[in-house]
């Protein structure tokens, strides 16, 4: 296994279609639905970059800006921001069309943390990510802030101790 991969050979696209059994009253997608969707996808591309059973560690804001109606066709495209030491983060867009009539729109981003497993279920080594697009490696530079900021949320680490917050706050110690 190499210690090193690009976030492409992980990528996932996957696809779905919403069906009657996947709404609500209002025959849109249900939140609950889309957000099992959003987590087997980037489960797979977790997986795909480890070549480990994962688990999902946390979820960053997930805000539902669209609505997703009946029939639509609804796609995900995740890819691994970067890895930690056991952990990985994976970026996550959603889309949405149905066709004819509606044509294709963002509905969602997020951004999910696995821990990579061992047959035993203990955390193992993720390899390192080597970004190479722009967006790619502008989402590798921003992890690490993002993983401090989930790590304070966590409880994890104390608020002083986080360079995110105090770049963020204008504290200069």
């Amino acid at each position: 296994m190499s210690d090193k991969k690009k976030p492409q050979e992980s990528s996932v696209v996957m696809t779905e279609m919403v069906l009657p059994n996947d709404t609500n009253p209002l025959d849109n997608l249900m939140g609950g639905r889309l957000m099992h969707w959003m987590d087997i996808a980037t489960a797979i591309c977790a997986q795909r970059h480890s070549n480990c059973a994962v688990v999902t560690a946390s979820v960053d804001n997930v805000s539902f800006k669209n609505p997703i109606p009946l029939g639509s066709i609804v796609t995900f495209q995740a890819k691994v921001t970067r890895a930690f030491r056991t952990s990985m983060e994976v970026h996550l867009e959603v889309f949405a069309e149905r066709i004819p009539d509606i044509p294709r729109f963002k509905s969602n981003s997020a951004f999910f943390t696995f821990v990579a497993l061992d047959g035993s279920k203990r955390p193992v080594p993720a390899p390192e990510v080597v970004p190479s697009t722009e967006h790619e490696k502008e989402l590798f530079e921003g992890a690490l802030r993002r993983r401090e900021l989930r790590l304070v949320l966590a409880g994890k680490m104390k608020p002083q101790d986080s360079a995110a917050l105090k770049a963020l706050f204008g504290e200069n110690n």
